[in-house]
């Protein structure tokens, strides 16, 4: 998955319809040429593709501005892609910091469901990583492998239970929420001009 897409489709959702200085200015100031390696040149590569693609409708604004509108298509893909983000864990953690910080995008419950699944996911690969390294016949250096991935697994299920809690307890906005910048469109207010 890439988290580039999530996050460009993510941005153009909330404000409706934003061009590429915007959606990259927006990026950048949360950090995630850091955490998910966005780079300028890959947004705007992300941009042709999804308009390529179907996901993203441009339009020209004079005198040589194109704004880019999520399709109906594209937000199939952004809950697609968000919802993934959410459920399925996996080794780079630039999808689930993409998921993350779009979590508003989601109802609650579905939020919840999704980090349930999460949690379940986790909780498997811990009892596979706890198996393989109690397998005789390995070496201890590939022993030590397998208790990194319990470990790793480990620290997933503490902080998926610590944000499963959270949002329970009716922390952060979430869609259809008052106050929730989930909601397409909700963030023109914060559009930089």
């Amino acid at each position: 998955m890439s988290a580039t897409r999530l996050l460009v489709l993510g941005v153009v959702r909330g404000y409706g319809r934003a061009h590429g200085y915007l959606i990259g200015n927006d990026l950048m100031s949360w950090g995630a040429g850091e955490w998910a390696n966005v780079k300028w040149g890959s947004i705007y590569h992300a941009l042709k593709q999804l308009t390529r693609d179907g996901h993203l409708r441009d339009e020209l604004v004079p005198p040589a501005r194109t704004d880019y509108l999520l399709t109906a298509k594209g937000e199939q893909e952004f809950q697609r892609l968000l919802r993934d983000a959410l459920r399925h864990p996996g080794t780079r953690p630039d999808a689930l910091g993409a998921g993350l910080a779009l979590l508003p995008a989601l109802r609650r419950a579905d939020a919840v469901e999704l980090l349930r699944e999460r949690l379940s996911a986790l909780e498997a690969m811990r009892a596979d990583a706890l198996d393989q390294a109690g397998r005789g016949g390995r070496p201890g250096h590939v022993r030590e492998l397998y208790g990194l991935w319990a470990h790793t697994a480990d620290t997933g299920i503490t902080w998926t239970q610590g944000l499963l809690a959270r949002l329970e307890a009716g922390e952060h906005p979430m869609a259809g929420e008052r106050d929730s910048p989930g909601t397409p469109g909700s963030w023109a207010t914060l559009k930089l001009e």
